[in-house]
């Protein structure tokens, strides 16, 4: 039996657990817009009603302003991991345009590789205030709720980072082995 021929045999063995591999694949494919979509209709839900309490009835609450504040911090952690997604973070990339598909492949897996390990690094460092925060039984001062909820967006943006950027080597070295276009991101301006 040749590699194709095992390899056929493989994937149709396979093939009954399709239904469950195409939720997974869905929440990979889109799991940073939804929580990008769920934060920011809070964020903006939240601002408008403190907005209309205090302008309409000279009255906030303690617990708006808190909703805002750990919403955009989500908001911003789980944006880089997005950006990171789709390769449109902030870069420089003039050198670019004058590279074959090899050498260019090769330079995205580079950067990524070393924001990697900035990742990993931040990741590792991030939950040093989460587990304080366990530890201790630290509260937030409106919602009076553990801050681990919250503390946890840091952590939860880095690994959301690291496991685009594990998707975005693993793409880059395809594209690098057959010799094909790596895939660019889109560009803020030209």
């Amino acid at each position: 039996m040749n590699f194709r021929q095992h390899a056929t045999s493989l994937v149709s063995a396979i093939e009954p657990i399709g239904p469950d591999m195409n939720i997974l694949r869905k929440l990979d494919q889109n799991a940073e817009r939804w929580l990008l979509l769920t934060f920011y209709v809070m964020l903006v839900i939240t601002m408008a009603v403190e907005v209309l309490r205090r302008e309409i009835f000279a009255y906030s609450s303690i617990w708006g302003e808190e909703i805002v504040r750990y919403a955009f911090i989500y908001l911003a952690w789980v944006g880089a991991a997005a950006a990171v997604k789709e390769r449109a973070h902030i870069r420089i990339d003039v050198i670019m345009h004058y590279l074959g598909p090899r050498p260019k492949a090769l330079l995205y897996m580079f950067g990524d590789i070393v924001m990697m390990i900035v990742a990993v690094i931040a990741l590792y460092w991030s939950y040093e205030s989460v587990h304080v925060s366990w530890k201790f039984g630290s509260v937030t001062d409106g919602l009076r709720i553990s801050k681990v909820w919250f503390l946890m967006s840091v952590p939860l943006g880095f690994g959301l980072m690291i496991w685009r950027l594990l998707q975005s080597v693993r793409r880059d070295f395809i594209s690098l082995k057959t010799g094909e276009p790596v895939f660019e991101g889109d560009t803020l301006f030209d």
